[in-house]
């Protein structure tokens, strides 16, 4: 992969780094943002974003706080909204978000302005792979491997009310990707055994500006690097198509 710059993006509570990887001689393609899943890191999306270069796209590539380059040993959709909002501020925005697993979540989130102090942040297109479609399924899910008690769900449930000023049910991203009528690109594997195929069903069920694309085969993990997924992710960059009018989210 091409050298890149460093970057250090500050926001409240924290700062995140990013690598920025300038467009290659000739490119004249979209400023892209790339966000990994939960537990991994930047690095980890190397050949995505090779062929993101190599389609002559500019790409920055985040790593979410206490993941990667970011200090911190905490990871949670506030803190990650506010890295991707660190970087748009830094680069004055971005024409495509692309997402892993809990990236995908986190730049639909960023784009629903869930954070009553941050906001909006919404790309012209977004590409999710893997990616939840609501946070709900995370908590309790998470809930149940811990065997947490229902007071003690309930109270973990508050925490992220009280860091966001949202209730749980708020991290909904087919609702804001319903109301912000862009396109969006979803990729999934239906034997992806971390995030359920029926993320992306819900995802494909929202309207006509969502294309839900199957890579079968692929798992959660290696369907990142995988050269037809790339491919279609690359050929999406480049698709014009006509968007609806923005409706407000609730």
């Amino acid at each position: 992969m091409q050298r890149s710059r460093k970057v250090t993006l500050s926001f409240a509570g924290g700062w995140a780094a990013a690598r920025h990887f300038e467009r290659r001689m000739g490119g004249r393609g979209p400023r892209v943002l790339v966000a990994h899943g939960w537990g991994s890191r930047s690095d980890y999306l190397a050949t995505l974003i090779d062929g993101l270069l190599s389609s002559g796209a500019e790409v920055v590539a985040l790593d979410l706080p206490g993941h990667g380059a970011s200090p911190g040993r905490t990871l949670t959709m506030p803190q990650a909204v506010r890295a991707i909002d660190a970087a748009w501020r830094h680069f004055d925005g971005f024409d495509v978000g692309i997402g892993h697993s809990f990236g995908g979540a986190s730049l639909a989130c960023a784009a629903g302005a869930v954070l009553c102090d941050v906001p909006a942040r919404v790309p012209g297109k977004l590409v999710l792979i893997g990616a939840p479609s609501e946070m709900t399924w995370l908590f309790r899910g998470f809930g149940r491997t811990l065997g947490l008690a229902p007071k003690a769900q309930a109270a973990f449930e508050g925490m992220v009310e009280r860091l966001s000023g949202r209730r749980i049910e708020g991290f909904d991203a087919t609702r804001i990707l319903a109301a912000l009528r862009k396109p969006v690109l979803v990729i999934h594997a239906e034997d992806d055994k971390e995030v359920p195929a029926d993320h992306a069903r819900r995802y494909g069920a929202v309207g006509p500006n969502v294309e839900l694309h199957w890579a079968n085969g692929l798992g959660h993990r290696r369907i990142v690097s995988a050269a037809p997924v790339i491919e279609r992710i690359t050929e999406f960059l480049w698709e014009r198509r006509k968007e609806a009018p923005m409706s407000k989210i609730a």
